[in-house]
């Protein structure tokens, strides 16, 4: 019997994950969101940096496995599969990670955080998914992504994205406007829950799949005054889900089969099934809501999804 380890320390999230790779069973999942102080919109990456280094040793300490069977371990160390891509929190994971796995001499895996999501949206599906269209949509990102499954993690395409603040940050920076918790989406969807109103005229969206969304938060900001939490939440989130399907229509001609959807802001409820109603042609695939925002179940699932690809598929 063998472990995987995975590690991810994302903009607002310490994650650690171990996994039995004879069954994929998963032993651990231990996350730990990075405090916030009252108020403020985020974090600076020197900070996050900080609580990554104190957290990671307490949720590793958690973890009542024996380690020494710890056969791989799998970390995410920049935020896409690209040559420039890199965010200091990151570093934090990726050398905890090499100190665990040059101790106990075993195998070290560096993967994107993007691929991190990905692989948790298809723990399930990844025998049968190759190709297909993924919408990556959280407090740091928002991007539509044409990926294939290569013979390490993805192969990855932007093919769409925000060109200012991401979705996750328009609903956290209205949200603190209202005075919600950061990161403001799980409340402010439990906060309109079995609420039924009337949705507000919003902006007309624009086609394409390169978008802006800064005009938006001074749109919806403008409406505090004026109409209830519950009115601007629930016209947000429709406006966000709209968006996000118009998005997807307009990267049809890539011909994908397979829809992965993904990241923070796929965790909400209204949102999920808004894209399920009016989404067509595509399988759909989303991850397990405690998986869509950040974890390290993904990454510890990486390289069993790789041995199976180029190991059993192949053959």
């Amino acid at each position: 019997m063998t472990y995987i380890l995975g590690i991810d320390t994302s903009a607002y999230t310490t994650s650690i994950a171990l996994i039995n790779e004879e069954n994929n069973e998963i032993l651990a999942d231990e996350r730990k969101i990075l405090e916030v102080k009252q108020g403020q919109k985020g974090l600076r990456q020197q900070e996050a940096v900080f609580q990554h280094l104190k957290n990671l040793p307490e949720l590793y300490a958690k973890i009542t496995h024996d380690i020494s069977k710890i056969n791989t371990v799998s970390v995410s160390s920049r935020p896409r599969n690209e040559e420039d891509s890199y965010m200091p929190v990151f570093i934090v994971g990726r050398n905890f990670g090499k100190v665990i796995s040059h101790t106990l001499n075993c195998e070290f895996f560096e993967y994107s955080h993007q691929e991190n999501h990905i692989s948790s949206s298809l723990i399930d599906n990844y025998k049968s998914v190759d190709e297909f269209l993924a919408v990556h949509i959280s407090g740091g990102t928002t991007e539509f992504v044409s990926a294939k499954k290569s013979i390490k993690g993805f192969e990855t395409k932007i093919v769409g994205q925000t060109k200012d603040i991401t979705f996750g940050q328009l609903i956290d920076r209205l949200g603190i406007m209202m005075d919600f918790p950061f990161p403001c989406g799980k409340y402010m969807e439990e906060y309109i829950k079995g609420k039924n109103v009337g949705k507000l005229t919003t902006p007309r969206i624009i086609k394409g799949s390169y978008i802006n969304l800064s005009g938006m938060e001074n749109y919806f900001g403008n409406l505090l005054n004026k109409y209830t939490k519950e009115e601007i939440i629930t016209s947000l989130f429709d406006y966000i889900a709209e968006y996000i399907v118009q998005v997807i229509h307009s990267l049809s001609h890539l011909q994908h089969k397979t829809l992965i959807i993904s990241g923070g802001v796929a965790s909400n409820s209204y949102i999920r099934n808004y894209i399920m109603k009016s989404i067509k042609g595509y399988e759909i695939l989303f991850p397990a809501v405690n998986n869509s925002s950040d974890n390290a179940v993904g990454l510890a699932f990486l390289p069993i999804i790789d041995r199976w690809y180029n190991e059993i598929k192949t053959y």
